[in-house]
């Protein structure tokens, strides 16, 4: 195999590599966030994803963490982040991905997905969230 920068090709050319994606789905954490007061008081459910655009074609080959992107250092991103409360699902979902890309200056470009489950707004409501897609400037081609 030969590797290059986000493609891996075998020398006969039957396979590639052009994109990457590592995702973590439907992290369940319980959090203080909301505009009304009730909801920083007393808390909730959510559920947060997230999908990075990482090149990981040298983990493809080598079988290596070092690699890669250990998902535990993205999901303790979630946590911490998770943990300061704020108004907005934008916020929280913002600060999510921005740390994403600071921590991580490999990362292309990440999803952010926050959902409040089951919120206060009066009616039947199984989830309200919030979805982001950030680019990373500095890998933009």
């Amino acid at each position: 195999m030969t590797t290059t920068s986000s493609r891996i090709s075998h020398t006969d050319g039957r396979n590639s590599l052009s994109v990457s994606r590592i995702s973590l789905t439907d992290i369940s954490i319980y959090a203080y966030h909301g505009v009304l007061p009730q909801e920083r008081t007393v808390g909730g459910e959510y559920s947060v994803s997230l999908s990075v655009d990482v090149d990981v074609s040298k983990a493809v080959v080598s079988d290596s963490i070092a690699d890669t992107l250990n998902y535990s250092s993205l999901s303790a991103i979630v946590v911490r982040e998770m943990a300061q409360p704020s108004a907005l699902l934008e916020h929280v979902a913002g600060r999510i991905g921005q740390s994403v890309l600071e921590e991580f200056p490999q990362v292309a470009a990440v999803d952010v997905s926050v959902v409040k489950k089951n919120p206060p707004l009066g009616v039947k409501c199984a989830g309200a969230g919030v979805s982001l897609h950030l680019i990373n400037d500095k890998t933009a081609r």
